[in-house]
Order: structure tokens, then sequence, then C-alpha cells
């Protein structure tokens, strides 16, 4: 029904509504316009709530995302827990290994001074101990003479007993390092103290190779007179620095080492 139509019935309903004597035109118009007002307002009210859902759709679609990251982020803090959880269990693993290993150094140390007892209330020997290490440091004079690299018949008696302490220890690496004092040698045999320094340690490694210590087992070199214990000033410090180090290494340090030089 067009508008002209609309307007022709609303005439002809109110004309035969006045006819009738229901109502007069003022109240008529009055009673139209309170309707439209209630349906301009209902209109109103559809758009404002039309409005409210759009907004609450958005903050359900911003809620939605926050919550995806949320899980997100528990997935990744779950993840780094049970990776520190790992790391933990692995640090517990390696510290329990490091006391075990620091339990049975100690041991050794132990048995080695035991075994080596005799020549360490002389005062032929030191053994020293520092941190999976054991060292026996033996004084120069007791192995040579000076400036010669052969053992004294004294020196092959303490390096047999030595090399018998020695044996026991099948998980460590024999290091052999030769020392001298600052005092210049020139000879045709040594012509600097390396040369003195590797010979001696070499020939304490044959000599504990014929004792039955294994050779692949052993290593030997020399530090001349570029690793002192003690100042080069007088005769005194000087004797100590002219020495013979056997250190004890494990063999998985060891292992490192030598995979790490070029």
């Amino acid at each position: 029904m067009n508008k002209s139509a609309f307007h022709l019935a609303g005439s002809l309903i109110a004309a035969a509504v006045m006819s009738a004597g229901c109502v007069s035109t003022g109240e008529f118009e009055k009673l139209q316009a309170d309707k439209n007002q209630e349906i301009n307002a209902l209109q109103k009210q559809r758009s404002a709530l039309e409005q409210e859902k759009q907004e609450l759709q958005s903050q359900r679609s911003a809620l939605e995302r926050q919550q995806a990251d949320l899980r997100s982020q528990l997935a990744t803090l779950q993840s780094q827990r049970s990776q520190l959880e790992r790391e933990r269990d692995e640090l517990a693993r390696q510290k329990g290994e490091l006391e075990a290993a620091s339990k049975q150094t100690k041991s050794q140390y132990d048995g080695l001074v035991n075994n080596l007892n005799e020549e360490v209330k002389k005062g032929q020997l030191q053994v020293r101990q520092f941190k999976d290490m054991l060292t026996v440091e033996v004084a120069e004079q007791l192995f040579f003479d000076s400036g010669r690299a052969a053992l004294k018949d004294q020196g092959k008696d303490v390096l047999k007993r030595v090399g018998e302490a020695l044996k026991g220890y099948d998980d460590k690496v024999i290091r052999v390092v030769g020392h001298t004092d600052n005092v210049p040698i020139a000879t045709s045999q040594f012509p600097s103290n390396w040369e003195l320094s590797v010979a001696r340690a070499t020939t304490v490694v044959r000599f504990l190779q014929g004792a039955g210590v294994p050779p692949e087992r052993m290593t030997a070199s020399g530090r001349g007179e570029y690793s002192p214990v003690a100042p080069n000033d007088d005769a005194d410090g000087r004797r100590k620095n002219r020495r013979i180090e056997i250190t004890l290494v494990d063999r998985n340090i060891a292992q490192e080492v030598r995979e790490k030089q070029p």
C-alpha cells in the first residue's frame, strides 16, 4: 500500500471514528503522536542494543584472543619448567658424580701417600692434591746429578716405589714434567735448560715403563726454568725449582684437553 492510500485510509478511519463520536480529532492526533514517539524510542533502544551487542562481540573476540595468548604463554612456561627440571636433574647428577670423583681422588691421594709414606717421611718427595689431580714432586738431587739426565741409584730405588704405587691407577694419565732453575747450561748434550728438563722427564718415563707402567698412559715434557715454585734469588729457591713432577690426571680431562688442541 502506498503512502497516499495509507493516508487516505487513515483519514477515512479518522472520519469514521469521529463520525461515530468515539474521539475528537485532537485526541486522535495526540494518540498518534504518542505512538510515533513510542516507536521512535523503541527504534533508539534497538539501535543502542545493536551497538551494545557489537561492543560485546568485540569484547568477546578480544577476550578469546587474550585467552589464546594466555594458553600459548602457559604452554611456553610449562616447556621452560620442564627444561629447568631437566637441567636441575642433570646438575644434580653431575654434582653427584663430582662428589663421588672427589671422594675417589681423596681415597687415591691417601692411598698414594700410604704407599710412599717412607719416602714422604724422609723428605725425598712430596704428594700434593689439587682438585682431581695428584702430583708426586721429587727433588732433582734425588734423581740426577747437576747438569745430568742419568738416574742415580738412589733415585732408581725411589722411582721404582713410585712406579709400583702408580700401577693401580688405571683411570689416570701420568704426566711427567721436568723443571730446572734459571742457571744457564750450555753443553754439547744440553744446549739449554729446555733440553735438560725434557731429557730428565723422558728418562723418568722410560724407567717407569721398564717398571711396568703402561707407556700409553704416560707423557713426558720439560718446562725448563719457566715454571718456578720459588724465587731463583738464592740457593734454596733454586734447589726447590729443580724438580720432577709426576702428575696423575683423570683420563677424561686429558682426552678433553687433547680434543681442544688444534
